[in-house]
C-alpha cells in the first residue's frame, strides 16, 4: 500500500508574527518557516505504519515556491521515500489546493492520504474534506488514533462529546489531530540520506489544474494587547467587575 501525506510552508510556531505596515499580508521577511505541526504529525504516522509493514511507500506532497523543498526535505528526513513539489509562487487558497491534490491522488493512486487537520497559518480545516469530496472518498477528521489493515482504516476522532470512530473502506482521506503521535527528533544522518531521496517537481498546468482566486485579503490586523489581570478580595467583588466592567452577567 501506498501513503501519500499533504504537508504545508508555514511560519515556525514559535515566532512572533509581524503584520506588514499596509496592513496587506503578513510580513515573511527574514522569517523562519517550518513543516505545519499537523502535517508533521501527519508524515510520523505514515512513517509508523510503513514501519509495521501495513504500508510500501510514503510519499509527501506540497505546494509552493522553490523553498518549500526544504521542508519535503525535513519530511524525506522523517522517513518518507520521496517527494513532489507542485510550483507555485503565491499559496493556493484551499480549493485551489484541493484541486491540485486530486490530479496528484489520481496519479500516485494511494491507498491512503493523510494530513494535518489545518495549518496554524490560516487555520481554515478545509482541505481535507474538499480533497474527500472531489475525489469522491471517504473521510475521516481530527484523527486521535488510527488502524489500518489491506480493506479499511478504523479511525477514532475527537468530537465534542469525547470520541468517536469510524471504519472507512480504502482508498480515504483522515486529517490528523495533536494527539495521535508525537513526530520523532530528525538526526544527521536522516538529514544527509534525504538529500539523495528523490524530489520531482510538477507545475499547476501539467497537471491541468487552472487556479482561480475566489477569495480576496482585505486587511491583516495583529491582535490586540491583552490587558494584565487583576486580583479581588471577594465574590461580592468579583460579581461587581463581572456585571459593571466586563458586562458579561
Amino acid at each position: 500500500m501506498k501513503i501519500l501525506v499533504c504537508v504545508k510552508r508555514v511560519i515556525d510556531y514559535n515566532v512572533k508574527v509581524r503584520v506588514k505596515a499596509d496592513q496587506s499580508d503578513v510580513d515573511l521577511t527574514n522569517v523562519k518557516m517550518a513543516l505545519n505541526p499537523f502535517c508533521e504529525i501527519a508524515v510520523e504516522e505514515a512513517v509508523r505504519l510503513k514501519e509495521q509493514g501495513k504500508a510500501d511507500e510514503v510519499v509527501v506532497v506540497s505546494i509552493g515556491p522553490k523553498a518549500v523543498q526544504e521542508q519535503l526535505r525535513t519530511a524525506l528526513a522523517l522517513g518518507a521515500d520521496r517527494a513532489i513539489q507542485i510550483e507555485t509562487e503565491a499559496a493556493p487558497e484551499a480549493l485551489n489546493t484541493a484541486k491540485l491534490l486530486a490530479k496528484v491522488v489520481e496519479q500516485e493512486q494511494p491507498g491512503l492520504v493523510l494530513m494535518g487537520k489545518q495549518s496554524i497559518d490560516s487555520d481554515n480545516n478545509q482541505t481535507g474534506q474538499m480533497l474527500a469530496a472531489l475525489i469522491g472518498a471517504p473521510q475521516a477528521t481530527f484523527a486521535y488514533s488510527l488502524e489500518l489493515d489491506a480493506e479499511q482504516v478504523v479511525v477514532t476522532r475527537e468530537v465534542d462529546g469525547g470520541l468517536k470512530t469510524l471504519a472507512l473502506k480504502l482508498p480515504a482521506v483522515v486529517t490528523t489531530d495533536l494527539r495521535l503521535n508525537e513526530p520523532r527528533y530528525v538526526k544527521l544522518p536522516d538529514i544527509m540520506k534525504a538529500k539523495k531521496k528523490p524530489l520531482a517537481v510538477e507545475t499547476p498546468d501539467g497537471l491541468g489544474v487552472a487556479l482561480k482566486q475566489h477569495q480576496t485579503v482585505l486587511k491583516v490586523e495583529a491582535p490586540g494587547q491583552r490587558q494584565a489581570g487583576i486580583r479581588v478580595d471577594s465574590v461580592d467583588a468579583l460579581l461587581d467587575k463581572l456585571k459593571n466592567e466586563a458586562k458579561v452577567i
